[in-house]
């Protein structure tokens, strides 16, 4: 079963690591939908793909929890905090308020309380994304009529309880809440993050509340923001004093500010310790210092950031 066969939880063969994050069944989603949009091919959305859209929504359906806890549990023998859910295996209490527990975050790190707001948001995204797959490939009107409903809870509980006063930056998203009140007031740069809200659809750059919250997430009341020879947004993960190149990213690719956009490319460029990758981190005070020598998923994300700098903005590119 490979190095984590010692995990306390429902392990199967075949299966690496059994963290339970909500993003990760948001992802292939979305890759569908923007794949069916831009080239109309349904031929990859088979029968199978459309069990497992199905499962999917049984999937986030269980894990709102509204009736009980359902099977999911999980436990690591470490030392490390962010390895292991709290309640053997169960994680924090939440109430019942419709939305999606998660276990974990995109970092792999464990939430602190169970309803992780981005996460969230983007659930419900690629829930009206499904419930579109489901009428134009499947013709499957039970599976878009409840994913629909999903997204419509979805987004209601976080109108209601996702929404919090800071004294700095006014009414903003929070990034995880438990629904009895409790609120974690930060943002990693993992994405679905709250700064990256607009690169997933969630939110609109020009959103009020966003916007709040972009300006939280990018200042040092964010405990994760970081400013030094370079600024960025870190995480729990690899610790204080790291910045991840994906929260550079996700900033300039919410962007519209050609200098800005500038700004940050030349930040990437400048801080990959000469290695011409994009690696999971960097020292904040000495970018030679870095995790990670080939991070697929940014060095994928910069070559997107890349492509829409070419498109959008190519003269950003000349100096290059």
């Amino acid at each position: 079963m490979g190095v984590w066969a010692t995990d306390v939880t429902d392990m199967h063969t075949g299966v690496h690591e059994r963290k339970w994050e909500v993003d990760s069944l948001c992802y292939p989603i979305r890759l569908a939908y923007n794949y069916f949009s831009g080239t109309g091919d349904s031929e990859p959305l088979d029968e199978n793909w459309h069990k497992a859209a199905r499962r999917i929504v049984d999937t986030f359906r269980e894990q709102q929890r509204l009736k009980n806890d359902g099977p999911y549990h999980f436990q690591r023998l470490t030392r490390m905090f962010y390895d292991n859910s709290h309640n053997h295996g169960l994680g924090n209490p939440t109430r019942k308020i419709g939305l999606l527990y998660s276990a974990f975050r995109p970092s792999d790190d464990a939430c602190l309380f169970p309803f992780l707001i981005p996460s969230n948001l983007f659930a419900a995204v690629s829930l009206r994304q499904l419930q579109h797959l489901s009428i134009d490939v499947f013709r499957d009107e039970d599976l878009a009529g409840d994913a629909a409903r999903l997204a419509d809870q979805l987004d209601a509980a976080i109108a209601s309880y996702a929404i919090v006063n800071h004294p700095v930056h006014g009414e903003i998203y929070a990034f995880e809440i438990d629904g009895f009140g409790n609120s974690l007031i930060m943002d990693d740069a993992n994405a679905p993050s709250l700064h990256s809200l607009p690169y997933f659809g969630c939110r609109e750059l020009e959103d009020a509340t966003y916007q709040r919250t972009r300006a939280f997430a990018l200042s040092d009341d964010n405990p994760y923001f970081i400013r030094s020879v370079a600024e960025g947004i870190g995480g729990p993960h690899v610790g204080p004093g790291m910045i991840w190149l994906l929260s550079i990213i996700m900033r300039a690719l919410t962007s519209r500010d050609s200098n800005e956009i500038s700004h940050y490319l030349r930040m990437l460029l400048e801080t990959n310790a000469g290695t011409g990758f994009m690696h999971e981190s960097f020292d904040a005070s000495d970018p030679r210092k870095y995790t990670r020598p080939w991070f697929a998923w940014c060095n994928s994300l910069f070559g997107e950031f890349v492509v829409r700098v070419a498109n959008s903005h190519p003269d950003i590119l000349e100096w290059s």
